[in-house]
């Protein structure tokens, strides 16, 4: 039986190594668009002050890619070293859009990225344009496969377990790919990531606003981040809408969880804009209610419900129970995987056959089973309800800022005023951490709303980890948090050191490249 403080380490390091990755994924999606549509535009007007703007967010966008590619490859290692169990179980299906998403996104990208940064002077116009928007549509094919991966996670779709290798198997490529869950969230994190690159250009923008320095390149640039951004911030919110839907249908848990619902209301149902949940006790201290609200957001009606943990667990346990022959079967089929009888017992009830891996956690004599083990393992069913109601409430909090921001920043931008506005200005530069913020509140919905369960349904996370010791998963969550931690410290000094030189070449004198063009010009003349 596997350590449960190996368990829960293995879960934290695994958490914070992606955390730390998922600092870097948003920007790269989103900055890698920005710059195709600032090209554009040099391209189709000629204008020198767009190129000179792609070349300077190009240096900002290769920073953030080759940090971000550091921090990702050592992420699928560790579903071989600390995952094994997992990794064996659904490798199969796991494995072919991550060796996609290798083979065909991520070297796509990487090719290009070399291209776009040194072909200024080697290709024409029409081929550094192409370059660029490979590079964009390879970083979005990144995600994409990546998140079909996640998504299999989620609602496994597209695969069935075979119980003589005890595996499971890809039976449809197209229901993996095209689940609902796989393609609402990559539209939703693709925009998540376009909205992160318009905070970041507009907030880098105001900073040299603030102070004066390359105004025209700022004005522009800030220009297209508040256009782009006030676009984005409403696709993702609309998008967030529909994943909501996916949840309500395919993981109620995390859907009751993220609205504290303990018990099943009669319709329309309040929505808990504010409460306190207390899993112990299972009620919410402190709620602030709105009438009708809930029923309206998840069903889009007066007269839909959402289903409370307390109908939630009793469901859990009545499949938890009939769970419980399926695995016994799998035993008896390991032994002999001849047996007809094991055979036929285990498709009667191989529906249920994660809910019997659920409680051989408390049971691993399956037949010795006591209804006090059965119900808390039926408790597990149920996610920690406080922090991923506070983790999708401030996601949502900050999503809402960001759109009042950039209906500002439009406003503002397109009366040519938002230079005369040095508290927005301010403001703009404060902006820059709450996507960044946002994407790990929603993050950690996704990741903790599907606890206890590594494939939703089929596989428990206690089942799904490598057996090392303590004491080796100690030094390796050190290891990876402190190289985390210097990554992203060398990250925020390359950037910073970017920002402060600015888009001048050294010993230029604080001017832009056009700037100073146009004064040769002048001089010239």
């Amino acid at each position: 039986m596997i350590n449960g403080t190996v368990v829960d380490l293995s879960r934290v390091q695994f958490a914070a190594t992606a955390l730390y990755h998922f600092l870097f994924v948003p920007l790269t999606l989103g900055l890698s668009f920005l710059l195709a549509a600032m090209e554009t535009v040099y391209v189709t007007t000629g204008r020198p002050i767009y190129r000179e703007m792609t070349q300077f967010w190009s240096k900002l966008f290769m920073i953030n890619f080759a940090l971000g590619v550091a921090t990702g490859l050592t992420m699928e290692f560790e579903f071989g070293t600390n995952w094994s169990f997992y990794s064996g179980f659904v490798g199969d299906i796991f494995g072919a859009p991550l060796a996609i998403e290798g083979l065909m996104a991520f070297f796509l990208e990487s090719t290009f990225v070399g291209l776009m940064i040194f072909g200024w002077e080697r290709l024409s116009k029409g081929q550094h344009l192409a370059v660029t928007w490979l590079v964009a549509l390879g970083s979005n094919l990144s995600a994409l496969w990546i998140l079909v991966a996640n998504s299999f996670m989620q609602d496994p779709r597209g695969a069935v377990f075979n119980p003589t290798t005890m595996r499971m198997q890809l039976a449809s490529f197209g229901a993996l790919v095209f689940s609902p869950d796989a393609q609402s969230k990559f539209v939703h994190t693709s925009i998540a990531g376009y909205v992160t690159a318009a905070v970041f250009v507009a907030g880098v923008s105001a900073f040299y606003m603030r102070r004066h320095r390359h105004m025209d390149l700022a004005k522009r640039s800030f220009r297209m981040a508040a256009l782009f951004g006030v676009m984005a911030t409403i696709g993702v919110i609309t998008l967030g809408d529909a994943l909501g839907f996916v949840a309500a249908r395919v993981q109620p848990t995390k859907l009751a969880a993220m609205e504290a619902v303990w018990k099943t209301e009669k319709a329309p149902m309040p929505f808990n804009l504010i409460a306190f949940p207390d899993q112990a006790r299972r009620v919410n201290h402190g709620a602030v209610r709105i009438p009708d609200l809930l029923s309206l957001l998840v069903t889009h009606t007066f007269t839909g419900t959402v289903p409370g943990i307390d109908a939630l667990e009793r469901q859990a346990a009545r499949r938890i129970r009939n769970g419980i022959p399926a695995v016994e079967a799998l035993q008896t089929l390991a032994g002999d995987p001849h047996d007809a009888v094991a055979r036929a017992q285990f498709e009667a009830h191989k529906a249920d056959v994660g809910y019997g891996f659920l409680v051989q956690r408390y049971a691993p004599d399956l037949q010795q089973v006591t209804p006090q083990e059965i119900k808390r393992a039926a408790r597990d069913t149920i996610p920690a309800v406080a922090a991923v109601f506070w983790a999708f409430r401030s996601m949502v909090a900050f999503g809402l800022l960001m759109l009042a921001y950039f209906v500002m920043a439009m406003l503002y931008t397109l009366r040519n005023s938002v230079q005369d506005r040095p508290w927005f200005l301010t403001l703009g530069v404060w902006m820059i951490p709450i996507p960044f913020l946002a994407n790990e509140c929603g993050w950690l919905v996704a990741e903790l709303g599907r606890q206890p369960w590594t494939v939703f349904g089929v596989l428990p996370t206690w089942m799904s980890v490598s057996d090392h010791s303590v004491g080796y998963m100690v030094f390796s969550l050190c290891g990876f948090l402190l190289l985390y931690t210097t990554f992203i410290i060398i990250e925020m000094y390359l950037m910073t050191r970017a920002i402060r030189i600015g888009p001048e070449a050294p010993g230029s004198g604080g001017q832009s490249g056009h700037a100073r063009a146009a004064q040769e010009a002048h001089l010239g003349g």
